[in-house]
């Protein structure tokens, strides 16, 4: 479907649900929203506004990259809506084509971003304020914010993967660190757009006074999410090694055990083995007592060894 809002010359607030009958060169600025286009939904991109045909093929195809492309009278945006479900991270794309008098949003799946703000801005009694730049602005405040219950939501996982053992903290673990690998594939990408953005000559940021400390507030949030992710990827690497050696100390432990089980029983073995030979002349096969002797050297020998282990700290 698609929507669209206009802003009249004189601030009243226009809505529909198609722009095949509308002027809008009509508008002092306009919003229209794709909202899971069809093919021919999608024509309009090329045939009502004229947009760039790599900026046309970069909507249609899914997750590029997040970035910006400057064109002649507009900027082409690419960013990540992120939300969880089911344990998996789902990352959907919205793209933006932002100019002086309109705002274009483009998104393949529902966008909870794009509702809340169409509705806020529906709601207003006094939409003097709003602009294009304060629209997209509104979006990537709201789509950064997503960011944050997700990783939140991360290190408690991790919490309480410190506190356990075994397997199945070590899947859970393994999933965590591939949800923070994706996140760090958006956000990374995002906190380099906006870099871009404040930095650049291209964009009129300072119509409004505070619009550039409204850009530098979500870069800001940006760069908390980055050390966030990479912080707690180092955390999941500390676990995994911290698992690893508990491991390998849990390995030598036993093959310790073994060892001196082994050793004990090697010298038992041999005389064990000596007098269950089947030679006829052995002096010792005929002594009365010759068996309760051999049983004491064996006994004497295990002690001896047991008492020569714990002396040597074997055992601790």
């Amino acid at each position: 479907m698609i929507y669209y809002i206009g802003i009249t010359k004189d601030n009243h607030l226009e809505k529909g649900d198609s722009i095949n009958n509308i002027d809008i060169t009509s508008y002092k600025w306009f919003w229209v929203d794709f909202s899971e286009p069809t093919e021919e939904e999608m024509k309009h991109l090329s045939n009502t506004f004229h947009f760039h045909p790599l900026a046309i093929e970069d909507c249609v195809q899914d997750l590029q990259r997040p970035k910006l492309d400057y064109f002649n009278h507009y900027t082409f945006f690419v960013t990540h809506t992120v939300r969880e479900e089911n344990g998996r991270l789902i990352k959907e794309e919205l793209d933006f084509f932002v100019g002086e008098s309109f705002i274009v949003t483009f998104h393949k799946h529902p966008s909870v971003e794009v509702t809340k703000v169409w509705s806020e801005l529906l709601a207003q009694t006094s939409i003097e304020q709003w602009d294009p730049y304060y629209v997209f602005y509104e979006l990537l405040d709201k789509i950064v914010d997503h960011y944050f219950p997700i990783i939140y939501k991360i290190e408690d996982e991790l919490e309480k993967i410190i506190i356990q053992t075994g397997i199945q903290p070590m899947n859970s673990l393994m999933e965590a660190r591939n949800m923070l690998l994706q996140l760090l594939h958006s956000v990374n990408p995002m906190r380099d757009l906006l870099y871009r953005m404040l930095n650049s000559h291209h964009l009129n940021l300072n119509q409004i006074d505070e619009r550039r400390e409204y850009f530098s507030n979500i870069h800001d949030h940006l760069l908390k999410l980055s050390e966030m992710v990479m912080s707690n990827r180092e955390v999941t690497a500390d676990i995994r090694d911290s698992y690893i050696s508990l491991n390998a100390h849990q390995t030598n432990n036993v093959m310790k055990l073994l060892t001196i089980i082994t050793s004990i029983f090697a010298p038992l073995t041999f005389i064990a083995g000596i007098y269950g030979m089947n030679f006829k002349n052995i002096p010792e096969l005929s002594w009365k007592y010759g068996y309760f002797v051999i049983l004491f050297i064996m006994f004497l020998i295990g002690i001896s060894m047991l008492l020569w282990f714990k002396r040597k700290g074997w055992f601790r």
